[in-house]
C-alpha cells in the first residue's frame, strides 16, 4: 500500500497570514517528498478560509519545483466549475510542466456554499451529472479532434493543447461513495478515491465492498482504489487525546460549512460556541479517537494493516486539522519514520 499526503492551507481565524500558511504548506509537502511518500494531493475550494485552494494546478506546478519525486494530485478538481476543454487543457499543461507527475482527481463538489456562489441553482445531483459527462471527455480531448453534443456541454471538434506528457494522459481518479459512482469509475477505467470522513471501520469496509462489487458487476479491469482519511501519530496518549479534541473541533466546523446555515464574513464562518461543540455527540473526541486513523505509532500501524488487508492500494494521510504547524510536522515525521517502515 502506497502512502500519500493530503493537505491544504487552512485557518479558522486571522492570526496567521496567507504567506505564512503557504510556507507551512510547502514545508509539509517537502517533508512528504523527502520521506518517500508516493504523492501529494491538494484540492479545489472557493471563498472559504477553512480550506484555501482556489486552483490546485497552481499549487502543483509550484510543488513540482519544490519537490523531486512525489506524484502530484488534484484531490480534487470540482468538475462542474470547469468546461471540459478548459479542464483538459489545463491538466495537460500541468502534466507537461510537472514532467509527467500529475494525477487528476475529479469530484462533483460537496459544499452548497460554493455552488450558490459559482453556479447558482446547481445542486449535488446535477453536479454529479456534469462530472459524469466531463470525465470521459478528457481522454478523448487529450487524444484530439473530439466533438461532443451532450446534456450540459456541446462543442465542435476540439483538441487539448498542449497534449499531456504522460502517454494516454494523467491517471484519472473519481471521488466515489455510492455504488453508482463506483460503477461509473470502474466502467470508464478510472481509479477511485474514497473518503469516509469521520466514519470508521464499517464505512471503510463498505466502501471497499462497493468497489469490489463494481469490478465484479462491470467485468472491467480492476483500477486502483485510494482511502483518504484523517490521521495523526501521537507522541504519547496525552498527545493523541489532544489530536482527537482538535479533530473534533475540525469536524464541527466541517459540518457547519456543509450545512451552510451560519453567517460567513471575510471567508470565516461564525465562531462555534463551546456549547455547540459539546452538543454534537457524533463528533465527540472519543468517537473520533475510535474511528479515525489516529493513535500512537503502533496503534496507527494496526489500523493501517486492517485497511491494507481490505485491499486499498493507497492511503492518503489527511493532515488538515486546525492544529499548529509544529504538531502537524511532528505527526507527519512520526508517520514517515515510525509507521511507514512497517509496510516496506
Amino acid at each position: 500500500m502506497d502512502f500519500s499526503l493530503f493537505a491544504h492551507m487552512e485557518r479558522l481565524d486571522e492570526r496567521q497570514t496567507h504567506s505564512e500558511l503557504y510556507a507551512e504548506f510547502i514545508s509539509l509537502c517537502q517533508i512528504a517528498d523527502q520521506g518517500g511518500m508516493h504523492a501529494i494531493w491538494t484540492g479545489e475550494h472557493h471563498g472559504m478560509e477553512f480550506t484555501i485552494a482556489p486552483n490546485p494546478f497552481l499549487s502543483l506546478v509550484d510543488l513540482a519545483h519544490q519537490t523531486k519525486n512525489v506524484r502530484l494530485g488534484t484531490g480534487t478538481v470540482i468538475a462542474p466549475f470547469w468546461h471540459p476543454i478548459k479542464l483538459a487543457g489545463e491538466a495537460a499543461m500541468t502534466d507537461l510542466v510537472t514532467n509527467g507527475r500529475l494525477e487528476l482527481g475529479i469530484a462533483r463538489g460537496a459544499y452548497s456554499y460554493e455552488y450558490e456562489r459559482i453556479m447558482p441553482g446547481l445542486d449535488a445531483w446535477q453536479a454529479g451529472q456534469r462530472m459524469r459527462e466531463t470525465a470521459p471527455l478528457l481522454p478523448k480531448l487529450w487524444q484530439g479532434d473530439c466533438a461532443h453534443d451532450g446534456e450540459f456541454y456541446q462543442f465542435a471538434s476540439s483538441t487539448s493543447t498542449p497534449k499531456p506528457l504522460q502517454k494516454n494522459g494523467p491517471p484519472i481518479w473519481i471521488a466515489a461513495r455510492d455504488p453508482n459512482s463506483h460503477e461509473f469509475a470502474v466502467q470508464n477505467g478510472f481509479n477511485v478515491q474514497c473518503t469516509p470522513l469521520w466514519q470508521g471501520e464499517q464505512e471503510i469496509t463498505d466502501l471497499m465492498n462497493r468497489f469490489n462489487e463494481a469490478v465484479k458487476t462491470t467485468g472491467a479491469q480492476r483500477p486502483k482504489i485510494m482511502l483518504l482519511h484523517h490521521g495523526y501519530v501521537g507522541r504519547d496518549a496525552d498527545d493523541v487525546a489532544q489530536a482527537a479534541s482538535d479533530l473534533s473541533r475540525y469536524y464541527n466546523y466541517f459540518g457547519a460549512w456543509f450545512q451552510n446555515k451560519r453567517p460567513v464574513s471575510q471567508g470565516l464562518i461564525q465562531t462555534l460556541t463551546q456549547d455547540e461543540l459539546d452538543a454534537n455527540a457524533l463528533m465527540r473526541p472519543e468517537n473520533l479517537l475510535r474511528d479515525l486513523t489516529i493513535g500512537t505509532a503502533q496503534q496507527v500501524i494496526d489500523k493501517l494493516k486492517r485497511i491494507e488487508d481490505l485491499g486499498y492500494d493507497e492511503f492518503a494521510l489527511w493532515i488538515d486539522s486546525g492544529m499548529t504547524s509544529e504538531r502537524k510536522r511532528a505527526s507527519l515525521l512520526r508517520f514517515i519514520d515510525d509507521v511507514m517502515p512497517a509496510f516496506a
